[in-house]
């Protein structure tokens, strides 16, 4: 993954086209040769996409992806109707048909944290405010590198021990919770010295360094969101010290939680 990261990070996204899809029962796309590449984000319904004459069905939470130059068509489950985020880019210089690292459809991938940077964009590209290209550019950079990230990540945990597994499954259902090490030893029948070796060594760092990661991703989606103040996202992210919980925070993303609350505060 690193190398698929070297290799795009010097290229540079064209969105064309964007919407966010709230498909009737008659929606279709009709087949075609795009001369784009289309990136579809699914967070409710369901729809068949044919790419290059394969049927793919999608649902709430997968994305597909289609180079450009492939043949494309698609309609909508009449009994579900899709809701998506689509985006169609090109890269700078626009000869440059570098394909992303993607499968054509990636399966239950969709994170909330992928959702706030859907409705930041949404928002970006709607406003239309002095500067918007630069920040939905710098936006859709953001979803690609996590969208890769996650795609590289769950790959990784399907090589990894089935203990690590259940670990990581807990955490994401209860990160916001007390946690600690011994505690999950004794859920997965180790010894806590040893399953901190085992997580270190299938995950890349440390236990708490993994969860402070889930809880701080988590903050952030609450903070772009709205509604909650840092002291109330802090304590639902299972931090009871807002000092501590900034001082996290800033050493995770780079910058305070202030600064995520502030840009969500009416001017």
């Amino acid at each position: 993954m690193e190398r698929e990261f070297e290799r795009l990070q010097d290229l540079v996204p064209d969105v064309v086209f964007f919407v966010d899809r709230r498909c009737f029962p008659d929606w279709e796309i009709v087949n075609q040769t795009i001369d784009f590449h289309d990136l579809t984000c699914i967070v409710e319904g369901k729809s068949y996409y044919y790419v290059n004459g394969v049927k793919h069905t999608i649902e709430a939470g997968d994305i597909i992806y289609i180079p450009v130059g492939s043949v494309r068509e698609a309609h909508t489950s009449k009994e579900n109707p899709m809701h998506s985020y689509a985006f169609n880019f090109k890269w700078l210089p626009n000869e440059n048909t570098e394909p992303l690292p993607l499968q054509t459809v990636t399966k239950n991938v969709i994170t909330s944290e992928l959702i706030g940077y859907f409705k930041q964009f949404t928002h970006v590209w709607l406003s239309k405010q002095p500067g918007y290209v630069m920040q939905a550019r710098a936006l859709f950079m953001l979803i690609i590198h996590r969208l890769l990230t996650i795609t590289n990540r769950d790959t990784a945990l399907m090589r990894a021990d089935k203990r690590v597994n259940l670990v990581l499954a807990y955490v994401a259902e209860h990160y916001s919770e007390e946690l600690d090490l011994a505690g999950l030893a004794e859920i997965v029948g180790l010894h806590r010295v040893y399953l901190g070796k085992l997580f270190k060594k299938n995950m890349g760092c440390s236990f708490n360094e993994y969860l402070n990661m889930i809880r701080i991703n988590n903050a952030e989606m609450l903070l772009t969101t709205g509604g909650f103040s840092v002291t109330q996202v802090a304590e639902r992210c299972g931090f009871h010290d807002i000092s501590y919980f900034s001082n996290v925070f800033k050493s995770v993303k780079g910058y305070p939680p202030s600064t995520v609350f502030n840009r969500q505060q009416p001017s």
